[in-house]
């Protein structure tokens, strides 16, 4: 009965998923030749609109206890394709960087990743929910203060601070606090793999966003059509491949045990 119920909310939302591409699909219409910020934008909704189907279709054939991690990927690339279907709008129609759809998307789609981490211990092995708090926690911590400061609402340099004292908060809870202990003593080889993998991802991929604020916003300021072109670059590591990291071990625990 679970199965089904889950087969059919994935067919829905493959449904959804083409509806939100054709909806917007017009919009290649107004790209320019030699738009490369468009041209990114497009590219990078489809693919996570095409990632979202596939974490879906895994989700359903792996089951089990991977099921809730591989549909949180979905989830993740589900909601950073529909504000990259807008956010492209934006930026074609006006020219103008989208920072109030981005951080929407950030502020929707960054706790779910971090709670990737504790996600994957708990398919493996019982973990505390203090994991999951601290994690959430860190995630809001970095990012309001970030989007406040790039909105003008309090001060960018104030912004930044408190937005990477969240970051360094989460960079030691993964690294050296309690999730990093529970991966390093109980998870299986391909859990530890992808843990480390999506560990570094959050350290060096998600740099990107704080070194783009800085020059954005600090250090004299950088054209948008860079910004977003890092950004949009970023994403694709940050989300997808972050997803891909989690399916690679949910795949290969449950090879190992058919």
């Amino acid at each position: 009965m679970i199965k089904t119920t889950l087969k059919t909310w994935q067919k829905a939302a493959i449904v959804a998923v083409f509806a939100l591409g054709s909806s917007s699909v017009f919009a290649a219409e107004m790209l320019q030749s030699g738009d490369f910020v468009g041209y990114s934008f497009w590219l990078i909704s489809m693919a996570l609109a095409a990632s979202t189907i596939f974490f879906l279709m895994e989700a359903l054939r792996i089951g089990g206890k991977w099921a809730t991690s591989l549909t949180v990927s979905a989830l993740v690339t589900f909601i950073a394709a529909f504000h990259y279907m807008y956010m492209r709008e934006v930026w074609v129609s006006t020219g103008t960087s989208p920072t109030d759809f981005r951080y929407i998307d950030w502020l929707l789609t960054v706790p779910l990743l971090m709670i990737e981490f504790y996600l994957i211990l708990a398919a493996i092995t019982k973990v505390s929910g203090g994991i999951f708090w601290r994690l959430l926690i860190g995630t809001l911590v970095m990012l309001v203060p970030g989007y406040m400061g790039e909105a003008g609402y309090i001060n960018t340099t104030i912004g930044f601070v408190i937005g990477m004292l969240g970051w360094f908060y989460i960079l030691y809870e993964i690294f050296a606090g309690e999730a990093s202990k529970v991966a390093a003593t109980q998870a299986t080889p391909a859990v530890q793999k992808s843990y480390n993998l999506m560990k570094w991802t959050v350290t060096v991929g998600w740099s990107i966003y704080p070194i783009g604020y800085f020059f954005g916003y600090m250090a004299g300021g950088t054209d948008a059509a860079t910004l977003n072109i890092v950004y949009n670059l970023a994403d694709v590591v940050n989300k997808i491949a972050f997803g891909l990291f989690i399916w690679y071990a949910a795949n290969e625990e449950t090879s190992a045990k058919a």
